[in-house]
């Protein structure tokens, strides 16, 4: 499955694909195709290459993301590290809550 589409319609679209343009021109079509994705790709790459250029000329730290992923992955451990005893402490209640319930039943 390729971008949500299965089988039975790119069949479908190919089948009209040839209907419509003939099949002498599908090979022209997807050179077409082919050139033109391969300048958006590399026009990507350019606005890329500049920011980072850009960015290590001004001295801004690229990797902000990551450093903001590792922060967040450390208060979320010691969040846990917090919480697990009163997790515990909670279930334990619980338990001795619903202990005499369940053995009713």
């Amino acid at each position: 499955m390729f971008l949500f589409i299965s089988g039975a319609e790119i069949f479908v679209i190919l089948v009209i694909v040839v209907m419509l343009f003939g099949a002498d021109k599908l090979p022209e079509i997807a050179r077409g195709l082919g050139k033109g994705m391969r300048q958006v790709k590399d026009a990507t790459n350019d606005i890329k290459r500049e920011i980072k250029n850009s960015a290590e000329k001004n001295d801004i730290n690229l990797d902000i993301v990551t450093n903001v992923k590792k922060e967040i992955s450390k208060v979320t451990d010691n969040i846990e590290d917090f919480s697990s005893p009163v997790k515990k402490i909670k279930d334990n209640v619980i338990d001795e809550i619903t202990g005499p319930i369940k053995r009713t039943k």
